[in-house]
């Protein structure tokens, strides 16, 4: 183990900390740079950088991996001891801070994961610049009550990596459907016009359909999927679009000081929602290779080659505040600053904003009579 990690795990754990250089606490990874700095002294200590690249991982090489337990302890909890006090905590993250002085703890994912991490997007907001973020949403919320834009000042944030897959794939669809294309007729009819019958003449649109079939091609690269059912996957495509170019191979020091959530979305359960979201992608592709002016897609047979998988993390900071004794719950996206979630509405502003209206409207029809 390099000198400056420490074993801060029970037996068979694998989990570390990473002691400061300089006065000996516990560093943590510092968000928007590659070190790691000591909330204590400010020290920073450089990552070092990976010598391997992110790769992409044949989906042949699942086959031979079991499912392993969530942990080796029972009820799915591993458990840390703090190299600073000597605390026991357990979780099932993969990286926690201890509840007892902060001490950030990171698992060793190969203990326990049968896929462990294969790129990091590391954290580029700190808690200030989250704050930022939150204050410039709550801020353009109309008719949010005033008291919401106070939640920045008053709360706090929460960091946490989420596992997520991403899916790479050749594909080759054969397709069935129809092509419709638009003809118009004349057609004859009659109305009424100053109380007499007058025949006019219009153009009505009809389609005609024919039968198709064809071939379409498509290579999907990162398609992603949300590696847990701890937070909502449609409230997560939401932070999206994610800089995954920007993803490092995957080092515990960027998991320093922040939670690290476990996926339990397995590889081949996320691979049929990713499948989902290539079809529609295939679908609306065949529609182009019908042409005409409509089209029915009817069959659909898709060859899958070149299937390859990864397991990634990707930072979140966590907002939950309480207003008028409902929790709410805010997300913001670590490295673009995209801010999702739920807030109350202010019945009063609304009515104020109704009643504004109305009152214009009567001006309105007030002057207009006027005229």
């Amino acid at each position: 183990m390099d000198t400056e990690e420490q074993n801060a795990g029970a037996p068979g754990t694998g989990s570390r900390s990473y002691p400061c250089q300089a006065c000996g606490a516990t560093v943590e990874f510092a968000p928007g740079s590659d070190a790691m700095r000591c909330p204590y002294c400010g020290h920073e200590q450089a990552v070092a950088t990976a010598a391997r690249e992110v790769r992409e991982h044949s989906f042949d090489e699942l086959a031979p991996l079991p499912v392993k337990p969530r942990s080796s302890v029972s009820g799915g909890i591993r458990a840390y001891v703090c190299p600073g006090c000597g605390a026991h905590t357990e979780s099932d993250d993969l990286s926690v801070s201890c509840q007892f002085c902060a001490t950030p703890l990171v698992a060793d994912p190969d203990a326990t994961e049968r896929v462990q991490p294969e790129a990091v997007v590391p954290f580029g907001l700190d808690r200030d610049a989250a704050r930022d973020a939150l204050r410039t949403w709550t801020s353009s919320r109309w008719f949010a009550p005033s008291r919401l834009k106070k939640v920045s000042e008053a709360e706090t944030f929460k960091g946490s990596y989420l596992p997520h897959w991403t899916y790479d794939a050749e594909t080759v669809t054969r397709y069935r459907g129809q092509r419709g294309v638009y003809y118009y007729v004349t057609e004859t009819y009659t109305t009424t016009e100053n109380g007499e019958s007058v025949t006019k003449t219009r153009q009505v649109r009809h389609t005609r359909w024919s039968p198709v079939s064809g071939t379409v091609s498509r290579a999907f690269d990162d398609v992603l999927v949300a590696g847990t059912s701890h937070v909502g996957h449609e409230q997560l495509d939401k932070l999206t679009p994610w800089p995954l170019e920007e993803a490092k191979p995957f080092q515990t020091e960027y998991l320093a000081g922040f939670q690290t959530v476990r996926y339990d979305v397995e590889p081949e359960d996320g691979l049929v929602t990713a499948k989902e979201r290539m079809a529609t992608v295939i679908t609306s592709d065949c529609r182009s290779d019908i042409g005409g002016d409509e089209q029915r897609v009817t069959t659909l047979d898709t060859q899958y080659s070149a299937l390859t998988f990864k397991l990634m993390l990707l930072p979140v900071w966590f907002l939950t505040y309480l207003y008028a004794g409902t929790s709410w719950q805010v997300m913001v996206n670590a490295r673009t600053a995209e801010v999702i979630g739920e807030r109350p509405y202010s019945k009063a502003k609304i009515a104020a904003a109704v009643v504004s209206g109305l009152i214009l409207a009567a001006l309105v029809v007030l002057l207009v009579m006027r005229k």
